[in-house]
């Protein structure tokens, strides 16, 4: 609880900071009045005659909740309009982007009980890579009206159902086997996307920007469909925290201990698989989001996964924002999975030469 308490105080300074960064720098002062102004709260309840009409005759109140903001500081108007409008939808779609990605890449580590695990060993970023190369080089017509997002959340479901079905046997999924397939299905799916760029003519351009990872553009409606799908899927994860400490017994003793293993390990797929396919459908592909960070906590936190993983998924929202604030600082605003693999690639070489790496 310490450790989740202070990171999420640090996301929230980051959060600040980095509102306040930009061609137009603004202090984090009145980047702090800014956010307090938009936290409503309900201000009180009015009854409203009218509001339900029994047999045309009766009429009973209806119930209206009243909101005001939670403060009335004093602020500019143009930085309240650049913070809330242009550069707060993207800073928190960056936080969520990596909260979803640090924590898919904590189970997956403790679930095939190797720090070298990341969110995409099942196929994920492959797949939703695959689906959006394809939407962008043929675009297709999505029901719903999906889109180019859309295409790129499909891929990644089918690419883990895949790998699943084809690691699976009898009833039972085998880690290894699960993990072959994994790379198996990557490498097919990495071919397809290889040849579909070499038929992308001008959308090129587009593709690899996309698979290089951005935030560029983020809305406030895709943060609030992010946000629709991340929590609820990382409280099932947090619910099977003590089942997956168990499993890095092994199988044998986890049953042993009453743990149902098959139906553990289906859940805790299934829900990496999509939150991982939230974060990468919006984002692209990121790397060494969900590798570098949960690493690296568990060093400090400790490898007990009711600890490690809220606070790898704190600590990955808060890096994600602070590479995406150094993507779009200079002069040419580039894409963050550039930054995140120039950041984490050399830090992780660091952390094996200075430390041995075991399996978990």
């Amino acid at each position: 609880m310490a450790w989740s308490t202070l990171l999420a105080a640090l996301l929230a300074v980051v959060v600040t900071v980095a509102a306040g960064i930009g061609p137009v720098t603004i202090p984090p002062t009145e980047i702090a009045k800014i956010l307090l102004n938009s936290i409503p709260v309900p201000a009180g309840l009015e009854l409203t005659w009218g509001g339900v009409v029994i047999g045309g005759l009766l009429q009973l109140p209806g119930i209206d909740l009243s909101w005001r903001p939670l403060t009335a500081y004093p602020v500019n108007s143009t930085h309240e309009r650049i913070v809330m409008q242009v550069r707060l939808p993207r800073i928190l779609l960056a936080a969520l982007v990596g909260f979803s990605l640090a924590a898919a890449g904590t189970v997956m580590q403790g679930f095939f009980r190797n720090p070298m695990a990341d969110p995409s060993i099942i196929g994920v970023s492959s797949g939703a890579a695959l689906g959006a190369t394809v939407f962008i080089v043929a675009p297709l017509a999505l029901p719903f009206g999906l889109g180019l997002r859309g295409a790129a959340f499909a891929g990644a479901l089918l690419a883990a159902f895949a790998v699943y079905v084809i690691a699976t046997e009898n009833g039972r999924t085998p880690v290894a086997t699960l993990l072959l397939a994994g790379v198996a299905v990557q490498t097919f799916l990495g071919a397809m996307i290889s040849y579909l760029q070499l038929q992308a003519g001008e959308s090129l351009r587009q593709v690899v920007a996309w698979l290089m990872g951005h935030l560029q553009g983020s809305t406030w409606s895709e943060v609030q469909a992010t946000l629709m799908v991340v929590p609820l899927l990382f409280v099932v994860l947090l619910a099977y925290s003590r089942d997956l400490n168990v499993l890095l017994l092994g199988e044998e003793d986890a049953k042993g201990l009453g743990i149902e293993v098959e139906r553990t390990k289906r859940i805790l797929l299934a829900a990496s698989s999509v939150i991982t396919a939230a974060g990468v459908a919006v984002a692209g592909v990121i790397g060494f989001v969900g590798l570098i960070v949960p690493h690296m906590l568990r060093l400090v936190v400790g490898p007990d996964h009711r600890v490690l993983l809220p606070a790898s998924a704190l600590a990955g929202a808060a890096f994600l924002v602070v590479a995406d604030t150094v993507a779009r600082a200079g002069a040419t605003e580039i894409p963050v999975g550039i930054v995140t693999a120039a950041v984490g690639a050399p830090f992780f070489l660091y952390l094996l030469r200075k430390r041995e790496v075991h399996e978990l």
